[in-house]
């Protein structure tokens, strides 16, 4: 081993590989040398290690939100029961969003980072379809860098009336050239919707294209069905009520999908026909996202309790109401495999992050079992998607870099984030003349001053 490179074992731990060739341990060590995974077993000898206790923990890949919108971070909850998408797009973009400077987009998405990393999550794909201007993206960019988050920030138009995307997609090129190195943390795409002129220029710099695709709103025409248009670079989110045979056609491709469970319910943009089922259905795998901070966070296990109870509850309905061939009810490991390594495949980096594997990167986090809602441990996965908060969160590393340690978050004032989101947060309110209400939570109840 290379003698300046920081060696870390997490020692005595249960030990939830995700890696059907590396097998989880009920006792066993992960040894981090720089900044990738060089063993797992049992009873590592290992000279000179900075060795992290993990016994009553529970040590598994860091968990991967494959959808967010970073830049909402200082909206949080603003919304919480809007189920109309053009009421949320009129006060995210049209009142809010237009308002936005490079500092706000910095503020808001370090803060989006850095609250992922205190609830497990290692990477986000940030889906930030408020990309103004470069120097917009530019902040975004060095917010999820300093945050030391790893990242996909995919650039797309704001969607505010106002804004314009002079600059796209030509900045693509100064980006790529800027970002996507061969071991570059922080990486960028495109945020392209259906626009494949934009689609042409992404793919020229081999960078994974998003779209947020539900079936009500948008189609598929048939130049999306002619040979390497679709492939392995899209990322397909939301994909709800769409035909089958759009299905059939990501199918043949090999897209990717990702849905984010809370906020699809919210919107009301699925129904019992599931899309993260119809991806499975299809041969896919489907990933979780968690979509908004204005009516929910950054918090994964709770996009995968949803994911659990509403593949449940559908599937059922589906079998009482006496449909032949109902699939079978959603396991535990199914839906920790969306929480990392099928989001890890979205954000075309499976061969370096998602699971516990040598010669991967060493995005780790552990989880504490002593909360009195957490043991005793009888089942290791149950346990992680069925009872393990972001309270139980220990222990976060990014790339062999702790960020988060002993519950606490390394490098982090929050008083200073704090302090300084809530004055981003009040520019954009005075900015906008809008007001919203501290107790009253319908999306008829909030306006703007006249």
């Amino acid at each position: 081993m290379p003698g300046n490179a920081r060696t870390i074992l997490f020692k005595g731990g249960t030990i939830v590989t995700m890696d059907t060739k590396v097998p989880n341990l009920a006792t066993g060590d992960v040894l981090v040398e720089g900044d990738r995974i060089v063993a797992v077993g049992a009873n590592l000898k290992v000279d000179q290690a900075e060795v992290v206790d993990a016994a009553g923990s529970i040590v598994l890949p860091g968990l991967i939100d494959a959808h967010h919108h970073a830049w909402l971070g200082v909206m949080r909850r603003m919304m919480p029961d809007v189920d109309d998408l053009f009421a949320y797009i009129d006060v995210v973009a049209e009142t809010l969003g237009a308002r936005y400077r490079p500092l706000d987009m910095y503020l808001s998405t370090r803060l989006t980072a850095v609250a992922s990393l205190d609830a497990g999550i290692t990477t986000i794909i940030d889906a930030c379809h408020s990309s103004r201007s470069p120097e917009h993206t530019d902040a975004a960019l060095d917010a999820l860098h300093s945050a030391g988050i790893r990242a996909l920030h995919m650039v797309g138009a704001a969607m505010d009336k106002k804004a314009s995307a002079a600059h796209l997609p030509q900045d693509l090129e100064r980006l790529a050239l800027n970002w996507n190195g061969e071991t570059g943390r922080v990486r960028v795409g495109l945020f392209g919707q259906l626009n494949l002129d934009w689609w042409k220029v992404a793919r020229q710099l081999d960078m994974q294209i998003l779209t947020e695709f539900i079936g009500d709103l948008a189609r598929l025409t048939p130049e999306f069905a002619e040979p390497g248009v679709l492939g392995a670079h899209n990322i397909f989110n939301h994909c709800t009520r769409i035909p089958q045979e759009t299905w059939k056609l990501f199918a043949d491709a090999g897209v990717n999908v990702t849905v984010n469970p809370r906020s699809d319910a919210l919107f009301g943009f699925d129904d019992e026909s599931f899309a993260y089922q119809q991806a499975i259905d299809h041969g896919l795998t489907p990933a979780l996202g968690i979509d908004l901070d204005t009516a929910f966070g950054s918090d994964l296990f709770g996009e995968m309790h949803a994911l659990f109870g509403q593949q449940r509850a559908a599937m059922r309905y589906r079998r009482f109401r006496g449909e032949a061939g109902t699939p079978a009810p959603i396991s535990v490991e199914a839906v920790l495999q969306a929480a990392t390594i099928n989001g890890a495949r979205a954000a075309g980096l499976e061969r370096s992050i998602g699971s516990l594997t040598p010669g991967k990167q060493a995005d780790i986090i552990m989880v504490r079992t002593n909360g009195v809602a957490v043991f005793p441990v009888n089942n290791a996965i149950g346990t992680i998607v069925q009872a393990v908060e972001r309270s139980d969160v220990d222990t976060v590393m990014v790339a062999g870099q702790l960020r988060k340690r002993a519950g606490k978050l390394i490098d982090v004032d929050l008083a200073k984030l704090s302090a300084e989101a809530t004055a981003s947060r009040d520019y954009l309110l005075d900015a906008s003349g809008y007001r919203p209400d501290l107790f009253e939570t319908s999306a008829s109840s909030l306006n703007t001053a006249a």
